[in-house]
């Protein structure tokens, strides 16, 4: 045996099997977050009273429709990343086109009671600020999921993945929230969805690689 051979013996000799990943699982597990998080708001009655009314409406499709499609493209954005060979800048890219074209698209595809109002008062600032602190309360544990599935694997680009990971936990978050958002001006959507989207996406990308070894 050459002085190599018992290097590379040595240094492997306390090593243990890695456990293959399984993007089923965490899929699942995901979902089974965001569901448990949609079941805790409904047992407490959080979700708006008119739900009924208003589910079938344009607004709503747009407001669920496009929050879904983008976590959709969000979490499986995040999830190719944390494997060696996928970290690309096109995917990323592409999920931040996505967001801004959904949330713009709202502004330009329903019609809004309020547009006779005026900015301010359509934006609600106080209530808008509540709305993206509970986005971002609700973003956390999913946020959470991802980062123990991110080091658990080997991203390439931990900083393209901590930022794909906090807008996929981000528009996760957002979607549960709608269930009991009561807003209906789509501005206002706009506005403070996103700004709660970017605070979560923002964190993930300076706190993951800071915090977790990867």
């Amino acid at each position: 045996m050459t002085s190599t051979d018992a290097l590379i013996l040595g240094l492997s000799a306390d090593l243990a099997p890695v456990r293959r990943r399984s993007v089923r699982c965490e899929v699942g597990a995901l979902i089974v977050l965001a569901a448990g998080e949609l079941a805790l708001i409904l047992m407490a009655g959080g979700m708006r009273p008119d739900m009924g009314e208003v589910i079938l409406s344009p607004f709503m499709a747009w407001k669920i429709g496009g929050l879904a499609l983008l976590a959709g493209v969000s979490c499986a954005v995040a999830l190719r990343s944390f494997a060696p060979p996928a970290a690309s800048r096109r995917e990323l890219a592409f999920a931040f086109a996505l967001a801004v074209l959904v949330m713009v698209a709202g502004v330009v595809v329903t019609n809004s009671a309020e547009s006779g109002q005026l900015l301010i008062e359509r934006l609600a600032p106080a209530r808008g600020l509540r709305c993206a602190i509970a986005i971002v309360v609700l973003s956390l544990p999913l946020m959470s999921l991802l980062a123990v599935l991110m080091r658990r694997a080997a991203p390439v680009h931990p900083k393209r993945s901590a930022l794909a990971t906090g807008l996929a936990a981000a528009t996760c978050g957002a979607l549960v929230f709608t269930v009991c958002c009561p807003a209906n001006d789509p501005l206002y959507i706009a506005v403070w969805y996103a700004v709660g989207i970017a605070a979560v996406a923002a964190a993930a990308r300076w706190l993951l690689p800071r915090r977790f070894r990867l």
